[in-house]
């Protein structure tokens, strides 16, 4: 799986306001029903998935990356969608730094294989500094789309 096949210039944040990680949580699932993704229930369903995940422990996986991610009876296919605070957003990391990139994603209960793709898509993605300085940098939701376009095809 690539995350192209999850993300599209629509499911991209390029400027989360939140200052902590349930703010961000909640912008970003505020961004998926926008966009048609989720119902108000599925929403809900999600938001108290994602709640109890991150008070087991945080998805702040370190190097500035949070991946916070949820199950649902309710989809047949992964959600998701990606945030960016240059700020940074206190996400209660395991290495204790600021979270700069935010993919959120909903996994259909009934596919747990899908869930583990998404999951390596997202890690690959993710394990080059300069890959996370270009994203950083980048201007607004197309640019940071280009990004994981370029990342998909690179070796």
């Amino acid at each position: 799986m690539k995350l192209t096949q999850l993300l599209s210039h629509r499911h991209i944040v390029p400027d989360l306001r939140a200052t902590d990680r349930w703010q961000a949580m909640d912008e970003l699932l505020d961004h998926l029903e926008m966009v048609g993704d989720l119902t108000a229930a599925l929403r809900e369903e999600v938001s108290r998935s994602l709640q109890l995940r991150e008070n087991m422990v945080s998805t702040g996986v370190g190097g500035g990356v949070a991946i916070p991610h949820a199950f649902s009876d309710h989809i047949d296919d992964v959600i998701a969608v990606f945030g960016r605070s240059r700020e940074g957003i206190d996400f209660d990391s395991l290495d204790h730094g600021t979270v700069h990139f935010v993919i959120l994603f909903i996994s259909p209960r009934k596919s747990y294989q899908k869930h583990l793709h998404a999951l390596a898509a997202i890690a690959r993605m993710f394990t080059r500094a300069e890959t996370c300085a270009k994203m950083l940098s980048a201007v607004d939701a197309e640019d940071i789309f280009a990004l994981f376009r370029q990342k998909t095809v690179a070796p």
